[in-house]
């Protein structure tokens, strides 16, 4: 068996000095079927290491049992089998532009402000999740054969907050539960940063995109010894509802990862291959500045992240020039490239000839309806990811009056007595038309998705505040969730009746028949915002803002023949649209 072990100035293996040329790829957003592709693309860079994240919420959704958490282990097994090491960060937090940071929200609903802190209320439900999730991470060690070398505690908390005992306690129930390869933890290159985010004994790494002697010498007035390494070397970034396509240029950012190994540092590409955030599980931030208290910026479906291996698979400039700086460093010619994935054959229009309506999707999906003087919040209503409908009776009569969701997050179309009256937002939370009693009025809120940087992590979602009519409050509120969860499994319940003439809000459902399946691309233009399935797999969301046009559809999702379709539209397929399209990649 090797060991791994942290030296003075470098990594050891076996008593060797060795560096880590690592390369961030998550197993859960990349298709089982592509995962050897894409690992084989790493090596093929030149890189000796892939690194994931595990997100709690994603195989715990639900306090009750966890769901498919061998998936990591598979996706070590299948590292290791490609001729990698991994790096494992199972937080319990990880940003990731992932959903709450990772947190399941009847964990960050119950904990509140307590979360990523030593209280009790949040370490117990940690405790257990570690305890089962450790089993697929101990057994896969280096000291014991397997590709694991490094374990990452909690995740940039040097950027959240300062109780170093609740880092300690976290160091010390991974020591617990059976890890021995070094621990380590990773920062912003920045004094108050490491200061609160890193442990004495345990290797503090940083993560920048840019001036890396700086950085690392940053790092050296904190810790004078160990290896240096560049945990997240953001050689691209994200993009936003709504914003601007990012991108970074491929030869500065070849140049930046050059002055990294210059250094004589490891380092960790984020991302080497981003991949896509399926299902609805694309996190948000908040914008306005270093504070990040300011307007909800929702990510999109694709992680793309401008990677050097595209959201495809496919190698880019930047890969081509990643690949001739770590030549340099690997020692002997690299592997060749792996054939891409079959690309589907030709484009084929989706045939949808089934509709039904919100509210009866609601009825046979929902959770139960609760009533109270105020709206419960989707974690009091057990939503994960989807949306909740309030309803409540304006009293009358009375004059017309503005009509506020007060604390709307995030998204609301409302109806007064069943015709739309608009389209809210945190923003702009008030109609428009005033609203005259008596009346009925009805509440669709939809999560762009939670918070997973910042100090507003963890916030709820829902209208938090109160449904305000003038300055009344208006009390006796129905409430109920739809949760994207619910769609795995009772989409077949759903009554199903013919397409509406006008193209509202609703599950449209039909078929696409494909000749040779392959890796795809979704548009559905004319549409405005929703999710799709496709085989009952979540491809995630879809929304006319842009800047993502398309959806990435991997191609084990689909079989030759026909391929059961639905298309969950939340707000108005208009009269223009033209049936979704599936294009080769």
């Amino acid at each position: 068996m090797s060991e791994f072990t942290v030296g003075e100035s470098d990594f050891l293996l076996d008593g060797r000095p060795v560096r880590l040329l690592s390369g961030a790829l998550h197993y859960f957003r990349v298709h089982e079927g592509h995962w050897r592709h894409r690992l084989a693309m790493l090596r093929a860079m030149g890189l000796n290491c892939v690194e994931t994240y595990v997100p709690w919420n994603l195989h715990r959704p639900a306090p009750g049992g966890h769901r498919d958490v061998e998936a990591l282990g598979r996706f070590l097994d299948a590292a290791g089998e490609v001729g990698l090491w991994a790096i494992v960060r199972p937080g319990p937090y990880i940003c990731a532009e992932w959903e709450n940071g990772g947190l399941p929200p009847w964990v960050s609903g119950g904990a509140g402000t307590r979360v990523r802190t030593r209280d009790e209320r949040f370490l117990a439900p940690v405790r257990s999740w570690f305890h089962h999730l450790m089993r697929e991470v101990v057994p896969r060690q280096i000291d014991r054969g397997g590709p694991v070398v490094l374990v990452q505690v909690e995740n940039e908390y040097g950027s959240y907050g300062s109780d170093r005992g609740y880092l300690q306690e976290l160091a010390g129930l991974l020591r617990a539960e059976g890890v021995t390869v070094p621990l380590f933890t990773s920062d912003g290159p920045e004094d108050h940063m490491l200061t609160g985010g890193s442990l004495p004994g345990v290797l503090a790494t940083v993560n920048f995109g840019s001036h890396a002697r700086e950085a690392f010498a940053t790092l050296r007035r904190h810790r004078p010894e160990g290896p240096l390494m560049c945990m997240e070397f953001w050689c691209g970034w994200f993009d936003h509802w709504a914003g601007e396509h990012v991108v970074r240029d491929p030869a500065q950012a070849a140049g930046v990862l050059r002055e990294i190994l210059e250094c004589g540092a490891s380092v960790n590409l984020y991302m080497a291959h981003g991949g896509t955030s399926f299902g609805g599980w694309a996190g948000a931030n908040r914008g306005g500045g270093e504070l990040h208290e300011g307007p909800l910026e929702p990510d999109v479906t694709s992680y793309d992240y401008d990677a050097p291996v595209d959201e495809c698979g496919r190698p880019t400039e930047k890969f081509w020039r990643f690949r001739e700086v770590l030549a340099g460093y690997r020692g002997g010619p690299l592997p060749e490239l792996p054939p891409l994935p079959a690309a589907l054959s030709e484009a084929a229009d989706v045939v949808l000839d089934g509709w039904s309506s919100l509210g009866e999707v609601l009825e046979t999906l929902g959770g139960e309806e609760r009533v109270g003087p105020v709206p419960p919040s989707f974690e009091e209503l057990h939503v994960t990811r989807g949306l909740v409908r309030y309803e409540v009776d304006v009293p009358g009569p009375r004059r017309p009056y503005p009509l506020t969701l007060r604390g709307l997050r995030d998204l609301a179309v409302v109806y007064a007595d069943g015709e739309r009256a608009g389209v809210l937002t945190e923003e702009e939370p008030r109609l428009k038309e005033p609203v005259a009693g008596p009346a009925r009025v009805e509440v669709w809120v939809e999560s762009l998705g939670r918070v997973n940087y910042g100090p507003r992590f963890g916030e709820t979602k829902g209208i938090t505040g109160g449904i305000l009519h003038e300055r009344q409050y208006l009390h006796g509120v129905r409430a109920r969730g739809l949760d994207l969860e619910a769609f795995r499994d009772g989409v077949a319940a759903v009554p199903c009746g013919a397409l509406p003439r006008e193209g509202g809000p609703g599950l449209y459902r039909g078929t696409v028949t494909v000749g040779g399946a392959g890796d795809a691309r979704l548009e559905l233009p004319g549409w405005t915002r929703g999710f799709v399935w496709i085989n009952g797999f979540g491809l995630g969301r879809y929304w006319s803002v842009g800047p993502q046009r398309s959806l990435y559809v991997p191609g084990p999702v689909l079989r030759d023949g026909a391929n059961e379709v639905w298309v969950l539209e939340l707000q108005e397929a208009g009269r223009d649209r033209a049936a979704p399209r599936l294009l080769p990649v």
